[in-house]
C-alpha cells in the first residue's frame, strides 16, 4: 500500500462517498471545514472521456476521480487554476475531442507508476488537494439494472453500462455489478474504518451511490465501522434515473441495497421534508434522524450549494447529533 500525503493535525476525519457533480458538491463543502478528508469513487462510469480511456487503456475510469481532485484543489490561485487546467475539455475534429485534460494527466500517471492509488496521491499532491481521493474497486466495473422501461412496463428488462442506466428511458428497479465480488480499494476500507463520520451522497442514487454500497469489502466496513454515518439526500429527481422517485423512495431505496446498514443522520434540504412526517419515519427506520437545512443554490435548484451545505454538515460534524 502506498503511503497517503501529510494529513494537518486535527480535524474531523471524514470518508464521503460517491461519484461525479453529488460527490464533488460534498467535497467541496467538507474542506470549507476542519475536517481530514478522505473521497472514494465510484469506477463504473463507460461514457465519454473516461469510458474511452478505459476501452483503450484498460484502466479505471479516471473522470469521477478527476472531479472529486478538482473539488478539493486548494482555496488559492494555484489550485483554482489547476482545477481549470484538471477540467479543461478539447474541442477538436481529431481523437482529443472532448478529452478532460484530467483524464489524459491521471490515465499518464497510472501508466507511468502502475499503480492507481499512488498516481491520484501524486496528482492530489501537485494540486495541493485539500484531501485525498481514492477509487471504491480495485479494478472498473460494470453496472446492471433491472428497468421497467416505459415502452414495455409490464417486464423488466436489464440494462447494462453506467451510462445507459443514468439516461434509461424507464424506471430503475434495482442495480448490480459485473463483478458482483470485485476487490475493494484497500486504502479506501482502512480510510471507512478510521473515520469518525462517513457522508454518503448526493448524486446519480443508483449508478453513483449505490455501486459504492454493492463492493463488499467496502460494504462490510461501511457496516462495521465506529464512524457516524450520514446520508445526503439529492434535490429533486433525476430525469431518467430516479424520475418518480420521492425523498424516501431513495431511503428504501438504499435500505433495499444495503438492509444491515444504519444511519445516524439524513441531512435534506427544507424542500423535502414533509410535514406528515414521512421522511422522518423513513429516517427512523433506518436508525436515522433528518438534519433540514437550506442548502440548495437556490429555491427549486437541484445543485448543492457547497457555503450551506458545509454550515449544516458543521452542525453535526463537530458536536456529534444534537
Amino acid at each position: 500500500m502506498t503511503t497517503p500525503p501529510t494529513a494537518p493535525p486535527g480535524g474531523v476525519r471524514v470518508v464521503a462517498l460517491g461519484g461525479g457533480h453529488g460527490l464533488a458538491a460534498s467535497l467541496s463543502a467538507l474542506r470549507l471545514l476542519d475536517t481530514r478528508l478522505t473521497g472514494i469513487v465510484t469506477v463504473a462510469d463507460n461514457g465519454g472521456s473516461s469510458g474511452r480511456l478505459r476501452e483503450e487503456l484498460g484502466v479505471l475510469p479516471p473522470g469521477d476521480l478527476r472531479m472529486a481532485l478538482a473539488a478539493l484543489c486548494a482555496d488559492d490561485q494555484w489550485g483554482r487554476q489547476w482545477a481549470t487546467v484538471l477540467q479543461h475539455r478539447f474541442s477538436s475534429d481529431g481523437p482529443l475531442d472532448q478529452h478532460a485534460v484530467g483524464n489524459l494527466l491521471i490515465a499518464a500517471i497510472w501508466g507511468i507508476l502502475d499503480d492507481h492509488v499512488a498516481g491520484l496521491d501524486l496528482v492530489g499532491d501537485l494540486l495541493g488537494a485539500r484531501g485525498r481521493v481514492l477509487p471504491m474497486a480495485a479494478v472498473p466495473l460494470h453496472i446492471e439494472a433491472d428497468v421497467h422501461l416505459h415502452a414495455d412496463p409490464e417486464r423488466l428488462t436489464v440494462v447494462r453500462g453506467q451510462a445507459q442506466v443514468a439516461s434509461v428511458d424507464g424506471q430503475v428497479v434495482s442495480v448490480r455489478l459485473d463483478p458482483e465480488d470485485p476487490p475493494a480499494c484497500p486504502e479506501a476500507v482502512e480510510a471507512v474504518e478510521a473515520a469518525d463520520w462517513v457522508v454518503v451522497g448526493p448524486g446519480s442514487w443508483f449508478t453513483s451511490v449505490m455501486p459504492n454500497l454493492l463492493v463488499p469489502q467496502l460494504r462490510d466496513a461501511l457496516e462495521r465501522t465506529s464512524a457516524r454515518r450520514a446520508l445526503v439526500l439529492n434535490l429533486s429527481e433525476q430525469e431518467g434515473e430516479t424520475e418518480g422517485l420521492s425523498p424516501t423512495d431513495h431511503l428504501e431505496v438504499l435500505a433495499a441495497h444495503a438492509p444491515d446498514l444504519r444511519l445516524d443522520v439524513v441531512l435534506a434540504d427544507h424542500s423535502l421534508v414533509d410535514d406528515a412526517g414521512v421522511l422522518e419515519r423513513a429516517a427512523r427506520s433506518l436508525g436515522a434522524r433528518v438534519v433540514a437545512a437550506d442548502v440548495a443554490v437556490a429555491r427549486g435548484a437541484d445543485q448543492h450549494d457547497p457555503a450551506r451545505l458545509a454550515r449544516a454538515f458543521e452542525g453535526f460534524l463537530r458536536a456529534g447529533i444534537q
